[in-house]
């Protein structure tokens, strides 16, 4: 009998821990049943629930696990049948584990749900399998760096899948393995929607398609070292958007195809191919976003173009090994973005140097031209450049000489950092030397991983090379914040930072990456077991406890667990609750003029969120314009599922918004967080933002006296910010994308998602991660870390030269803050900036008090805080230019919007009318007209 009891009890026991489990049965199995099939998995696998005990790399949503992220782990073993049982995966990710190998099974094609893929870096073999193509939700698929081989599969039938199938997905990553045979045809249709098509380093052979040209998303292009024969496709041309076009090193043959409606590309790589042999081609000229041309070894004859030398951001040419002749003829407007042209071995005659002197690198080495000036230095080959290349510098301190193993940190602290070598398979410029695209990488860097869920103090750069493929390498190191190493769940969370392309570096330096995270030895917590020695569940220890104990401890965990479950649902399904009743009005703030709209309101308000009002998106969401009762139109910030604002953010905005009422500040009329949903109301602002106007895309011309007004108006939103509001606020994001302007071309202030409030405590400055945009974020605050009124006024220092420049901060790798200071000659009429500044101004009495306004722009970008005016003495000075002008700084615009440049011609403009208008308008990014299908 006491046999049965036990035996009954251990049955409940067990059935009550099933119960309490927060993970679904059948995925805690299948990741235990991975426990006896991969080798080196985290510690704290098998201990525990998986979902509520936190297993290092397994992310949950309910009780169902959405994200299996595992990179750079050193994991052993096969992708097995296990995996594919988690019905609601998301994410899989378990590149650069060079022990995972095998072939990919047929059943990844279950996993229906899966949005990124990343099995880089492995150690897989075989085909592709085609069910790949039944993940119809797929956005990112990397299969690059394995031993793949065999065809790409394409669909064949209506009921046979193939990757032609992923018309949603994004990005196809498939460099460096051995796939072989022809391109299908069927691949490519108008319907995709890639934008990077990774194909380099394989065995193609055959012809381009004629359907690639069809994919007119595409951004980056790799078809470079394989054995691709044929002639290439002529409607290539088509794909406007490509900025990387890699074809070099294969069999291509026939005429090059005409390129000139491929305005946005940066960088050409074609050598090493059998073209017909032809004059440099007549569209060389036609494309103005040019950085990079590498065409060695391609048949080219005639002479280059001067024209084509003129390109502006032209960096390096390398036309070696070529049939060119003549006279290369470089005048006087050459670009000064010039570092390297290289026209070895071709059959040059003369040089037109009379354009000089050139600061650029020529190499005319094995040119007739040479024989007869062999004195000169383009007749020799150039020494190795003596240039340092970009390395992380301490911050104002002196390093350490750490103990072994130890690195001094760019902060002077003695830490194992966690290193790896990032791999960009697309790059935007050419000069390694130029430091500014690297500073730039650094900061945005530094800010990405300077966010909580990030233990990392700092970061370092250092390196900067290119490899056989044409990829950069730079090598980058994470130190520890508060201690001297990471455990095994930080490094997972960094390396999946990458892996999932969640970190993004600045975009227009940088196309598509990998991160290869080198292997840590220094991990803090446990060290890693085989899980082949943790399976089961230890029930022994118990064999000595009374049943009663028992039955009480598996109670307590039941009643635990649901507790947990219960708060987990309400956070879910309630935003605010985390706010801090102590530090605002309650767990709901009490809003002044704001009022909780309902969801059916809001659906009635927006015809059911009809495609007809919806106005634009950006990454919170998509913003649709809504008629209230009343008649009065407004804005409606809707969050998509699953990628809301964090939920401080969301209370920032709303409880400062609310908090502020001032002509110069966009009015919140009011939110909703019912059934999961994030929802903000904003006054309808009909002319978008600064940044439009700025950038032509609003077609609202700006003379000089509507750039003061604006200025003015700005000025006085974010003074009021400092000074006026209780308590005060610092914006900490002022730029021109957060100026909006109203039908009269007032400005206003928007989104205050970043923005933090001035205690009694903290009247000097506030200890803050560093956060803000590029550009404009204040370096002294990104240095110590100390935020303070003066970084609002750096930041507006900015706007300000970018009012009278229509220049973004940060253009083509050049800084408008340096631009200005080094060009500035006050000797000289408008401080010789007529080159930088904004020609549809007008110079001359129409622009009076435009050397003034440089003045205090220049002030308020000081280098110290100290040095900067408050906003109050800036509305000051713009107030006294106005004046100066003629202008009365407190009367209202008297322009509309209706003085577009069409409207002379009787046109009826409105702002979301114009497909290539980007709406900003009341919502705090950037956000761009979706256009309808």
């Amino acid at each position: 009998m006491g046999s049965a009891v036990w035996l009954f009890l251990l049955v409940v026991s067990v059935h009550i821990y099933i119960i309490a489990a927060a993970t679904n049965p059948d995925d805690a199995s299948a990741l235990r049943s991975l426990m006896g099939e991969w080798k080196n998995l985290p510690s704290n696998w098998g201990s525990g629930d998986p979902c509520d005990d936190q297993w290092v790399g397994i992310e949950c949503s309910d009780t169902r696990v959405i994200s299996l992220k595992l990179p750079n782990m050193k994991l052993e073993g096969r992708l097995t049948g296990d995996v594919f049982s988690l019905s609601e995966l998301q994410e899989l990710d378990l590149s650069y584990n060079e022990g995972i190998t095998g072939s990919l099974p047929s059943a990844i094609g279950n996993l229906k749900k899966l949005i990124k893929l990343s099995l880089n870096s492995n150690g897989f073999t075989g085909s592709i399998p085609r069910s790949i193509g039944n993940l119809s939700n797929l956005y990112w698929l990397d299969l690059a760096d394995n031993q793949l081989d065999g065809e790409i599969p394409v669909s064949d039938g209506p009921t046979t899948p193939g990757l032609d199938w992923l018309i949603n997905t994004k990005h196809f990553h498939f460099g460096k393995n051995q796939l072989s045979g022809p391109i299908p045809s069927k691949l490519f249709s108008s319907e995709m929607t890639l934008i990077h098509l990774l194909f380099e380093s394989n065995r193609f052979s055959g012809a381009l398609p004629s359907t690639l040209g069809l994919v007119n998303t595409l951004e980056v292009i790799r078809f470079d070292n394989n054995s691709l024969n044929g002639e290439l496709p002529s409607n290539l041309n088509n794909l406007t958007s490509v900025h990387d076009l890699f074809l070099s090193n294969n069999e291509l043959t026939g005429p090059l195809p005409n390129l000139t409606g491929m305005s946005s590309l940066n960088t050409l790589y074609f050598s090493n191919n059998s073209f017909n042999s032809t004059d440099v081609p007549s569209w060389f000229p036609t494309l103005s976003s040019l950085t990079t041309l590498v065409m060695e070894d391609t048949q080219l004859t005639g002479q280059i173009p001067a024209s084509f030398l003129n390109l502006p951001q032209l960096e390096t040419v390398i036309l070696k090994h070529n049939d060119l002749n003549g006279t290369l003829d470089i005048g006087p407007g050459v670009s000064n973005q010039l570092e390297t042209i290289d026209l070895q071995g071709n059959f040059i005659t003369d040089f037109n140097d009379t354009g000089g002197p050139y600061t650029f690198k020529l190499i005319l080495v094995d040119n007739p031209v040479c024989p007869t000036r062999a004195a000169n230095t383009y007749c020799t080959l150039p020494p190795p450049d003596s240039v340092p290349l970009y390395s992380t510098v301490p911050m104002n301190c002196q390093p350490y000489s750490c103990s072994s193993g130890q690195i001094s940190s760019p902060m002077c602290r003695c830490a194992y950092p966690y290193s790896g070598t990032l791999q960009f398979r697309g790059l935007f410029f050419s000069d390694l030397r130029n430091r500014t695209p690297f500073e730039s990488f650094e900061q945005n860097l530094t800010q990405f991983f300077k966010m909580p869920e990030f233990p990392v103090d700092s970061v370092s750069l250092k390196n900067p090379r290119m490899d056989p493929y044409q990829y950069l390498l730079l090598d980058l190191e994470l130190f520890p914040y508060s201690q001297d190493r990471f455990n095994r769940s930080a490094v997972s969370k960094i390396a999946s930072a990458f892996s999932s392309q969640d970190y993004k570096p600045p975009d227009m330096y940088f196309g598509p990456y990998v991160f290869g995270g080198d292997p840590y030895e220094y991990f803090s917590d446990v060290a890693a077991h085989s899980s082949k020695s943790s399976t089961g569940i230890t029930i022994g220890a118990a064999a000595g406890a009374s049943v009663l104990f028992v039955l009480l401890v598996f109670a307590g965990i039941y009643a635990y667990r649901q507790r947990k479950r219960a708060q987990r649902a309400t956070l879910e399904s309630n935003p605010f609750a985390h706010w801090d009743p102590k530090k605002s009005s309650g767990s709901i703030p009490q809003l002044k003029g704001a009022r909780c709209f309902s969801f059916e309101e809001l659906k009635k308000y927006t015809h059911n969120f009809s495609d007809a009002n919806d106005i634009g998106s950006g990454g919170f969401g998509k913003v649709y314009r809504g008629t209230l009762s009343t008649g009065e139109l407004v804005a409606i910030k809707r969050a998509q599922q699953g990628s809301m604002q964090g939920g401080l953010e969301f209370k920032t905005e709303i409880e400062l918004l609310s908090r502020v009422h001032h002509k110069n500040v966009v009015s919140l009329l009011g939110f909703c967080f019912e059934r999961g949903e994030q929802m903000l109301i904003y006054e309808y602002v009909p002319n978008g933002s600064l940044s439009d106007s700025l950038s032509g895309k609003s077609g609202i011309r700006l003379d000089w006296s509507r750039r003061l007004k604006i200025a003015i108006g700005a000025a006085r939103g974010v003074a009021y910010l400092h000074e006026l509001a209780n308590p005060p606020i610092i914006h900490r994001d002022i730029k021109s994308d957060n100026i909006l302007l109203d039908e009269l071309l007032n400005a206003k202030v928007a989104d205050f998602g970043l923005s933090k409030l001035m205690s009694d405590g903290e009247k000097s400055h506030v200890s803050t991660q560093v956060k803000g945009t590029m550009g404009y974020l204040d370096p002294e605050y990104y240095m110590s870390q100390q935020l303070t009124e003066k970084s609002d006024v750096y930041s507006f220092g900015v706007l300000m030269l970018e009012i009278v420049t229509s220049r973004r901060p940060i253009e083509r790798g050049k800084y408008i803050v340096r631009e200005v200071r080094m060009s500035m000659d006050k000797s000289k009429s408008l401080y010789n900036l007529q080159q930088i500044l904004d020609q549809s101004i007008g110079f001359g009495t129409s622009s009076k008090g435009l050397e003034r306004f440089v003045d205090l722009a220049m002030r308020c970008v000081e280098e110290s805080g100290a040095d900067r005016p408050t906003m109050g003495e800036v509305v000051k000075e713009i107030e006294d230019i106005m004046q100066m002008s003629g202008m009365n700084p407190n009367a209202e615009s008297a322009a509309s919007s209706a003085t577009y440049e069409d409207a002379a011609k009787g046109t009826d403009i409105h702002p979301y009318s114009d497909e290539s208008f980007t709406y900003s308008g009341a919502f705090p990014v950037s956000v761009t007209k979706i256009q309808p299908h």
